[in-house]
């Protein structure tokens, strides 16, 4: 279920008040449904209209999928979206995804609520309705943003009616997680809404010396005081502290066989857990002038802080590789360690929202003006080399925690107007513009422009559309003395990825689908090139990226069935480097070049009984950037048996489920990250067991 924009929060009041919402400017009621299409998304830029009108590709993943599938991370939600795949995702850390297989910026391609957030922390899932992926550019949603797409975290609202729900979840090992889920109404005709989400797990996953703990606690409330004004507010503070597993890498020229994946070699007796905090909250006011106009004004705060400890393998000295392990599994180990970094993000939202008629053409019009600002301070890090290490986690070596690595803080604010225009022609034939303006101020001032047009044309229950789009990034050349270049400090001209789409997709009562063909283009830095040789005297654009592809999913629910697939095919390449021309024509590392995902559900007959199997498949993946080592396509099974039963006046619901059914032994990433080839094993067999009690 996915409610409309703006008023998430409202139903229980227009369900009180309807008949003088229908006679004045009241804002719009939420819309709640079982089809299988999400009836919006807020990430797409226009959340007002229907997702399967909209000339883009999203995905929505609700928080019933979310309970389902036993995820406790984004990384976790890739089995329900086939462009969406693992980045350098080390068990206890927080997430990276590529989408269309272009790596997301955490800095910039996050939102919670529709405004900017940092995600170079952990965020919970345990509070939150939805997950919302927009694929491909993102120029019209985000003022600078990497081109594979955006993700928008919406939390819960208060409900409709009184909600007490208690959910337990035992983990293979030990794991154990608690949390409730408790809202309601009061006041006159329910006017005011209140929610609480409050979590504790304790962390014991099969992968060793991975021990650690999670706790989180969710507040979210509105208030509608007249049937025109609705107020707001959602606040979560939550930690996670646990210690991260560490990649593998290549032993000299050879991918070696998969190690047993519960390995970890941050397993140092001086290795201490990473700690993320976060204190995160969002206040709304949301104000109808009449049936077809009103305006919203959001304020949103992030405050993280992280300690970041890890004893860190990093190349082979011995060999002059610095970008693998020894040809005899031995390898440089670090002593890492960041205290206290703080991250701050703030941000302001105004938007305007409406519909007039010109002449015969109707348009759905959105405006906006979007301040945000970003604050990144860190204290002196320690980044120390202690000696040789070995891929059997049997080296035991002295620390050097001296924190000597000086890390300049990073601040910068933005402020964005954007329009979006959804020009309906005829019933069937709709125009689509869309226009952002982004001044920045970081170390230097920038002003980007990014434009987005789409052509849709409803042919029945299916919608047919072909878009354009520019996304935009900013670089700026290091200053670090240790490259020497001799632009150190120079702002490269803006990056502008472009975008073309060409889709259909449709819905029913009982099948949504889509399939779309899209190209991006994306200029290339050889700053990563610069990273690893220190070869370079200036930073600059170095060649391309050209990512085609073709992306088919579905849902059809029917009787005791529903099933879900989707699948990409992806041809990414590296063109007209200079600096690495054997990079050239080459599919770039970790990006898999198919990948299908697929889930059936089975509701026994006359039994409160579901049962449910999943699959992911992905693709070869490059190692190197020369396409001379690949990692195989793997293949994984899930299964989950869910047996619904009342109990008394107790709803409850029991869940048995396995993840990787035949304890398959593969490379699930081949990450090229800080200059080094990573390798991380896929996850052992695990079992769960839940139940969740509705009181």
């Amino acid at each position: 279920m996915a409610p409309s924009k703006p008023t998430y929060l409202a139903a229980a009041l227009f369900a009180a008040g309807l008949a003088h919402a229908q006679t004045s400017g009241a804002l719009p009621p939420v819309t709640v449904t079982e089809k299988p299409f999400p009836p919006a998304a807020d990430v797409t830029g226009f959340g007002d209209i229907p997702l399967r009108e909209v000339p883009a590709s999203a995905n929505v993943v609700t928080s019933r999928d979310i309970d389902a599938a036993g995820a406790r991370r984004l990384a976790d939600l890739a089995r329900f979206d086939a462009s969406v795949s693992d980045a350098y995702n080390a068990p206890g850390y927080w997430d990276f995804l590529t989408i269309r297989g272009f790596i997301l910026d955490n800095r910039f391609n996050f939102r919670r609520e529709g405004l900017p957030i940092s995600a170079e922390t952990t965020i919970p899932l345990d509070n939150k309705e939805r997950v919302e992926i927009l694929r491909g550019t993102s120029g019209i949603q985000a003022g600078t943003s990497a081109p594979g797409g955006l993700v928008n975290y919406v939390v819960k609202r208060p409900p409709l009616s009184e909600l007490r729900e208690v959910k337990l979840e035992f983990t293979q090992r030990a794991s154990m997680l608690a949390a409730v889920d408790l809202g309601g109404r009061f006041g006159s005709d329910g006017a005011i809404g209140w929610r609480i989400n409050a979590a504790h797990e304790s962390l014991r996953p099969q992968i060793h010396n991975l021990d650690g703990d999670r706790s989180l606690l969710a507040f979210a409330a509105d208030w509608r005081f007249t049937s025109d004004d609705l107020l707001e507010g959602e606040f979560e503070w939550s930690t996670h502290r646990q210690p991260s597993a560490v990649g593998f890498s290549l032993l000299g020229p050879v991918l070696p066989p998969e190690p047993d994946p519960r390995l970890n070699l941050n397993n140092q007796p001086w290795s201490q857990p990473s700690r993320f905090d976060a204190a995160t909250g969002t206040l709304r006011y949301s104000h109808a002038f009449s049936r077809d106009w009103y305006a919203s004004m959001r304020l949103g705060t992030q405050q993280l802080k992280s300690n970041d400890y890890t004893a860190f393998p990093f190349g082979c000295g011995a060999e002059g590789n610095y970008d693998r392990f020894c040809s005899d599994g031995t390898f440089d180990l670090y002593d890492y360690r960041s205290e206290d970094e703080r991250r701050r993000r703030d941000a302001a939202l105004l938007d305007l929202h409406g519909r007039l008629d010109t002449g015969s053409i109707r348009h759905d019009v959105s405006l906006g003006w979007l301040m945000s600002r970003a604050s990144d301070r860190f204290q002196p890090q320690a980044y120390n080399y202690v000696g040789t290490g070995n891929i059997a986690g049997t080296a035991v070596l002295p620390p050097d925690p001296t924190q000597a690595t000086i890390v300049p803080d990073k601040h910068e604010r933005s402020v964005e107007l954007s329009v979006n225009d959804a020009m309906h022609v005829t019933p069937r034939f709709t125009a689509w513009l869309g226009l952002r303006h982004t001044r920045i101020h970081r170390a230097y001032t920038q002003s980007l422009t990014t434009p987005w047009a789409a052509l849709s044309y409803k042919l029945g229950d299916a919608l047919a559309y072909a878009s354009w789009g520019e996304g935009v990034e900013s670089w700026q050349v290091t200053t670090d003395p240790v490259y020497a270049l001799a632009n150190a400090g120079q702002v490269l001209p803006s990056a502008k990825s472009r975008q073309v789409e060409l889709g259909v997709k449709g819905s029913n009562a009982e099948l949504a689908w889509d399939v779309a063909v899209f190209q991006i283009i994306r200029p290339m830095t050889n700053f990563d090139y610069c990273l690893r040789t220190f070869a370079c005297t200036v930073g600059e654009y170095d060649g391309r990226a050209v990512h085609r592809g073709i992306e088919a999913s579905g849902q059809w629910t029917h009787g005791p069935w529903k099933i879900s697939a989707s699948a990409t095919l992806l041809d990414a390449k590296r063109r007209d480097s200079v600096y690495e021309p054997a990079a050239n024509g080459q599919h770039p590392p970790n990006v898999p070049d198919h990948t299908l995902r697929a889930t059936a559900t089975y509701r026994v007959p006359a039994l409160p009984l579901e049962l449910e199997g999943h699959v992911s498949h992905e693709g070869e993946r490059n190692v190197l950037s020369d396409g001379s080592l690949s990692i195989p396509s793997w293949t994984r099974m899930d299964a989950a048996l869910r047996y619904k039963r009342r109990i008394g006046a107790v709803d409850t619901t029991w869940t048995v489920g396995v993840t990787n059914v035949f304890d398959s032994r593969y490379w699930r990433e081949s990450p090229f990250e800080f200059g080094h080839v990573y390798l991380y094993p896929g996850q052992p067999r695990t079992f769960r067991i839940g139940l969740t009690a509705a009181l």
